[in-house]
């Protein structure tokens, strides 16, 4: 009897595999099939843009806009995520931020937020005058983040989850370079979708953007481990 329930616990493991594989795409913005506009202001315009398969996305100056796109499945688990994003040289002490990122909950939420930064978190990283800032982030369960200075320019964010003891392990990664690690409680009951976004946040700047920001993304891809 132990055996048969060994073999149907592997035989459910295997399947659940193999189901999951089948979510692995790359999204190369040629459209926003799949996608869905999920901003979180008071302004109507979509302020998302598509040319020769580039998405671009910005704010208005003086605003407090919020532009988000995400998945319209809810469906990501374990794997690895990879967004080919472009940070632009932004508003000196502007409140604006470039994100790429998975959510399933405000509590629930990993990500890359990249800005200006406010003159103190500049000062405690070493910021050149051309640097940015990124935040590795987890919003709770723990709650970790991490900045770090990043040059203007193309970028490969990465965020890895795998799975220890039936918990996520996040790995955030940058030009595939690990730069932050946190073991996460929770698992693969907790499902993502995944976000591009360029948000007028106040955490990431000391200021109201005082010019149009914005944030580009050549492609976003999900691929499936456990």
């Amino acid at each position: 009897m132990k055996k048969i329930i060994v073999l149907c616990l592997l035989l459910l493991c295997f399947q659940w595999s193999q189901a999951q594989k089948t979510n692995n795409h790359k999204w190369d913005f040629n459209d926003l099939e799949g996608w869905k506009y999920g901003h979180q202001d008071n302004n109507p315009a979509n302020q998302c843009e598509i040319k020769n398969g580039i998405l671009k996305i910005f704010t208005r100056a003086k605003s407090r806009d919020r532009k988000k796109i995400c998945t319209v499945d809810k469906i990501y688990t374990s794997g690895r995520y990879t967004w080919k994003t472009y940070i632009p040289q932004m508003g000196k002490h502007d409140q604006a931020s470039v994100g790429s990122w998975i959510y399933y909950d405000d509590h629930h939420e990993l990500d890359f937020e990249v800005g200006y930064g406010t003159s103190k978190a500049r000062k405690e990283v070493g910021a050149e005058d051309n640097d940015m800032l990124v935040y590795m982030t987890s919003q709770d369960f723990p709650f970790t983040s991490v900045p770090i200075k990043i040059k203007p320019g193309w970028h490969i964010f990465e965020i890895d989850l795998k799975l220890v003891r039936e918990k996520y392990y996040a790995t955030w990664l940058i030009d595939k370079k690990k730069r932050h690690e946190a073991q996460l409680q929770f698992g693969s009951e907790i499902t993502f979708h995944i976000f591009c976004s360029v948000e007028n946040l106040l955490f990431l700047g000391d200021q109201i953007p005082q010019q149009e920001n914005y944030g580009l993304y050549d492609y976003v891809k999900y691929k499936y481990h456990e």
